[in-house]
């Protein structure tokens, strides 16, 4: 009886250890078939991708703007296109000036790589215009349109602002200009000013008095966030290159520090919002100079030197990953550009709280300079594009 249980149990054991190998064969398979179809996906989508490049025909109504059918810097060509013509909900915006991004660098070049499988396109831009934020003179409005009108001034956001004209809707991101405020400064207002505002105001929650930390403090969010910072009572600390320690210190920092001589990750001081510009520092020494119940908040983005696939993502997964296990608040900043807040930075700018400033201007023709520029990563404040 005891041999009979024995080899009945031994049976069992080996159907079992049979049928687990079946179900690893079957999963293993059913994994490869998976990769295989992705894979022949990706091919099939990479090499039938296009875009709307159709720019060889002369245009009607034409107007100049910035182009480009390939990814690659070498690839952007001013051209003759068709000018805009607003619908309804619209207005139509004469481009007096734009402002560059690091944003615009992504696009142009399609990294990190992982931004081509999320819609941007595999093997060429989807988009052919470049450029988001702009400056200039409502020239027509759309019937539904009532708070703007031709002649008003104003400024905002809208794809394919390095152009001649541009069609935002007006309820969306644009905004009255400020009458002391030229339309170049004006112009770098949109991507950097908002990702400043609401990245103090709503991630972070600065209250009066509390110590914020802004790493790269001389660039294009970094020089809006040391005076939004400011404006809500804070105590300002603004880490910089040396070159920039004056023009930091101008804009109300409390205190500057050098990171070509201080590391701010080793000091003794501790900081309830820290504004990452410049994620070079791992999570576990930004943990160690935040206070117990501060927040962190990354400005997505990342930098030429980041991975090519994932760029700024694999930080992000950490930030997110490690979160929910902490009383420290981390997380990540994108701007949600909106009228609101952009009416909020223009009364800033007329009241004298909050001044833009301007590295350097370039012509419309020259933007693939200016974005070469900006990609080396020493751009004090904004970058401009007048249009002429």
């Amino acid at each position: 009886m005891m041999q009979k249980t024995e080899g009945t149990i031994m049976n069992r054991e080996a159907k079992a250890k049979r049928s687990r190998k079946r179900w690893k064969r079957v999963l293993t398979w059913s994994v490869a078939v998976i990769l295989v179809a992705l894979l022949a996906w990706f091919e099939i989508a990479y090499w039938t991708s296009s875009n709307d490049c159709g720019y060889s025909a002369a245009p009607t109504n034409p107007m100049k703007a910035i182009v480009y059918c390939d990814y690659g810097l070498g690839n952007l060509k001013l051209k003759d296109i068709e000018k805009p013509v607003p619908n309804d909900d619209q207005v139509l915006v004469r481009v007096r000036a734009a402002s560059v991004n690091p944003y615009d660098w992504h696009f142009v070049e399609g990294t990190p790589k992982i931004m081509r499988m999320m819609g941007v396109g595999l093997r060429k831009p989807k988009d052919t215009r470049l450029g988001v934020d702009f400056a200039g003179t409502v020239e027509a409005v759309g019937k539904n349109v009532t708070q703007f009108k031709p002649g008003d001034e104003v400024f905002g956001g809208r794809g394919g602002a390095f152009a001649e004209y541009v069609c935002p809707r007006a309820t969306r991101a644009v905004a009255p200009k400020p009458a002391n405020v030229t339309f170049e400064q004006a112009a770098s207002v949109n991507i950097a000013g908002i990702t400043a505002l609401q990245s103090l105001r709503d991630k972070g929650k600065v209250q009066p008095g509390q110590k914020v930390l802004i790493n790269g403090a001389s660039g294009g969010v970094g020089t809006f966030a040391v005076q939004i910072a400011k404006s809500f009572g804070a105590d300002v600390t603004g880490v910089c290159s040396t070159r920039n320690i004056d023009l930091v210190r101008s804009l109300g920092a409390d205190h500057v520090i050098d990171y070509t001589k201080e590391d701010f990750a080793k000091s003794d001081q501790h900081y309830d919002v820290i504004l990452d510009n410049v994620p070079n520092h791992s999570l576990s020494e930004i943990r160690r100079v935040l206070n117990p119940n501060g927040n962190y908040v990354l400005i997505g983005g990342g930098g030429p030197n980041d991975n090519q696939w994932i760029g700024p993502f694999g930080r992000v997964i950490h930030t997110l990953v490690l979160s929910p296990f902490i009383n420290q608040k981390m997380g990540m900043m994108m701007a949600d550009a909106n009228q609101k807040d952009l009416t909020i930075l223009a009364d800033m700018m007329q009241t004298g709280k909050l001044k833009p400033v301007i590295d350097r201007t370039y012509k419309l023709d020259q933007v693939p300079d200016a974005i070469r520029y900006v990609e080396a990563g020493h751009a004090r404040g904004k970058v401009i594009i007048t249009v002429e």
